[in-house]
């Protein structure tokens, strides 16, 4: 096993090396150009995804889909993720994730417009959208379809499954002595309960956990910050300069260059919001919207929550904390940064985790069955939905190291041919963009 975790990471290393760094920040940028800067547009679209409209085709309201997404975008990778960050690549890396949690907007934006304009009807008269659709119907490219569904199917187990599971019976364990198959057990039983009833349920649940557990959330790492507020100017200063030089070695922490700080920032960002991944989108084409833009709008918010809101606030408690000066890796830092402040800071975390954890195995069933729907057809997604709930149990029982390594590979391969069809299809988007938002109304339905 130890030599297998060795491979992974030396894999990963490789995958997330600069070309993929590259393609990744370049494809943002070139999104951000393209579509004039359409995170300006994010105030309207907080707007529009406090709304619940169900008007036009689809399967759930806007904020429903919203919802589902950020189920799955806010996990583990907003706490456990920002903090292995700051412990391998210093301060700076919160600034990395932040950047690309602003640039990721444009890219949530334009998946989603493509995802809702090649979506389809499947045989049980559901909607059936994401990458493989477009690939296949947007660039004529069937077999990337194929590629990016089976790279879905794998990839949702480690990012969506195995990582969250495995994040909460480490907590439970390192906390509250409670074994991990029982924290496992609990998990895969609850989750077993709301999955096996489809995207329908799903949303249901997600409409009213995301929100409460957000708010509690912010509202609990703003309570940590304001009693520590004395050390913000200083944590700030870490984070801009250390963004820039890297992090010399000091206490515990063994140092790290600029590279590793702008690697596992950009990393740990993309884990966070799915920007650019794929994923979020193939919910959004299950929403009830009058046209795409209206909807990719809408999707655009998850970004801006995700990490531009709730990374920062979970990068700004690390870092001023303190801990991660002396080593701790991302579970460790986060467990005792937050149990600096006596009762709020471990309710926090351990409500963050519990909540996180769940909501995001509830979103990334759906984006799996969906690519088993693509590559075997509607028969095989209860099969699917069994397995799921069964990795859920086997992942709180495997080793960290193990699952976030396969988790990192798995992401990247993923990203290329959605960041590819938007490349290629930008012209589409911005055809979109123009015709609803720049020259048109939001409010007019498809023709």
């Amino acid at each position: 096993m130890e030599t297998v975790e060795k491979l992974l990471e030396t894999w990963g290393n490789a995958i997330w090396g600069p070309p993929m760094i590259v393609l990744l920040l370049g494809t943002h940028l070139f999104l951000t150009v393209r579509l004039r800067f359409v995170q300006r547009y994010i105030v309207k679209a907080i707007r529009l995804s406090l709304g619940r409209s169900r008007e036009g085709a689809g399967d759930i309201s806007q904020f429903g889909a919203l919802t589902t997404a950020l189920a799955s975008t806010i996990g583990t990778g907003n706490i456990i993720g920002v903090g292995t960050a700051i412990a391998a690549g210093g301060p700076g890396a919160v600034f990395w994730i932040w950047i690309t949690g602003v640039f990721g907007i444009a890219t949530k934006y334009a998946e989603a417009v493509l995802s809702i304009k090649y979506r389809v009807v499947n045989k049980e008269g559901f909607m059936a959208g994401g990458p493989m659709y477009v690939l296949e119907r947007g660039m004529k490219q069937r077999w990337l379809g194929v590629v990016f569904a089976f790279l879905m199917c794998i990839t949702a187990f480690g990012i969506g499954n195995m990582v969250q599971s495995n994040a909460i019976a480490t907590m439970a364990k390192e906390t509250f002595a409670v074994p991990t198959w029982i924290t496992g057990l609990v998990i895969m039983t609850l989750s077993a309960v709301v999955i096996l009833g489809g995207i329908r349920s799903i949303a249901a649940w997600c409409e009213r956990l995301v929100p409460l557990m957000a708010l509690i959330y912010v509202g609990g790492c703003a309570t940590i910050l304001v009693m520590n507020i004395h050390g913000l100017p200083h944590t700030l200063r870490l984070i801009l300069d250390g963004a820039f030089s890297g992090q010399a070695a000091v206490g515990g922490f063994i140092g790290a260059g600029v590279r590793e700080t702008i690697r596992y920032g950009i990393a740990r960002g993309l884990f966070s919001n799915e920007s650019g991944l794929g994923s979020a989108p193939i919910v959004a084409a299950a929403a009830q919207t009058k046209n795409p833009v209206r909807q990719a709008l809408v999707s655009s918010t998850g970004t801006f929550w995700d990490t531009v809101v709730v990374c920062a606030m979970t990068g700004l408690v690390l870092v001023n904390s303190g801990e991660w000066i002396d080593g701790a890796n991302g579970a460790v830092l986060s467990k005792e940064a937050f149990s600096q402040i006596p009762v709020v800071g471990p309710i926090v975390l351990t409500f963050g985790l519990l909540t996180f954890v769940f909501s995001t195995i509830l979103g990334w069933s759906y984006y799996g069955e969906k690519a088993v729907e693509y590559l075997f057809g509607t028969r095989y997604v209860r099969y699917y939905r069994w397995l799921w709930v069964v990795c859920v149990m086997l992942g709180s029982v495997a080793t960290v190291r193990l699952v976030w390594s396969f988790a990192d590979i798995t992401n990247a391969l993923m990203a290329i041919p959605n960041l590819l069809s938007l490349i290629v299809l930008s012209g589409v988007i911005a055809a979109e963009t123009k015709k609803y938002l720049w020259e048109g109304s939001i409010e007019a339905p498809s023709e």
